[in-house]
């Protein structure tokens, strides 16, 4: 069995404790997170999860990234084929970001739940 480095070691145990804390998410944060996708994407054409990150209570901002995984897969977010923006967080050190915007499933989602008007 191979042995891990006290680096690899820490990595794993953060990486776990990351996990627990978003399994331990309430179901009102996750609810929270998406209404915040729905209605900030509806209300711009293109957006990164660095736009809603200061919009997010600090329970939603781990959440986020799951959030947009699986508004993705069900159709309700879509990337943007651009090269993505840089980061303005010091935290990112200007790395890349994807680009998303509302599907129109999104946008029919968003007038659905919140009375406004769907794109057409």
């Amino acid at each position: 069995m191979t042995r891990l480095s006290l680096a690899e070691q820490l990595a794993a145990k953060r990486r776990d404790e990351t996990l627990a804390d978003l399994l331990a998410a309430s179901v009102w944060d996750r609810y929270v997170v998406m209404q915040a996708v729905l209605l900030y994407g509806h209300d711009h054409d293109t957006w990164t999860c660095n736009d809603l990150r200061d919009l997010l209570p600090e329970q939603g901002r781990g959440f986020l990234g799951a959030a947009v995984s699986g508004m993705r897969i069900a159709e309700i977010i879509a990337r943007v084929p651009v090269d993505g923006r840089p980061s303005t967080l010091d935290s990112t050190h200007g790395h890349r970001l994807a680009v998303w915007m509302l599907t129109a499933r999104g946008h029919r989602l968003a007038a659905q739940r919140y009375g406004r008007e769907a794109a057409a």
